[in-house]
């Protein structure tokens, strides 16, 4: 029997992604995505939840989430959900789920581009140094300079 593990998330960044390098060297960054949800109650008086969601970028993502995304920015990002458990200082078992990011969608219009899309060749735990980037809409030739390539 096979399984599935993807998620798909679109919403805004609740903060500038963080990004360090891991003992080894590799680049990972976190960051929160934040999403709601509007419903009418049984009175027909509006609700809204709001849910915060964790995601880890790693290696070529993490450094797309550094140069490009920021608090505010409008987002899509998919692969799959992660839980870790850790001790805490006391003693006490802690855990916290994840979206380990595979793909990365960049939709606010505050960016230099539309829509670029970021992802990992890899279905690995981590993913990938060389990933494959496409641009959703077209732009002209002379629209682009060496500055607006990502890599």
């Amino acid at each position: 029997m096979n399984s599935l593990n993807k998620v798909q998330i679109i919403w805004n960044l609740t903060a500038e992604p963080e990004v360090r390098e891991t003992p080894n060297g590799q680049k990972v960054a976190t960051f929160s995505i934040a999403t709601n949800r509007t419903w009418k109650d049984q009175s027909g008086v509006k609700q809204e939840e709001v849910e915060y969601h964790n995601m880890v970028a790693w290696r070529f993502l993490a450094d797309i989430a550094e140069q490009y995304m920021h608090k505010g920015k409008k987002v899509y990002v998919e692969w799959y959900l992660k839980t870790r458990s850790w001790d805490d200082a006391s003693g006490v078992k802690r855990w916290k789920t994840e979206i380990i990011a595979d793909n990365i969608i960049l939709l606010s219009a505050g960016w230099n581009r539309e829509e670029w899309s970021y992802s990992s060749n890899d279905s690995q735990e981590a993913p990938m140094d060389e990933p494959k980037v496409r641009k959703s809409k077209p732009k002209l030739e002379e629209d682009i300079t060496i500055e607006d390539i990502p890599f």
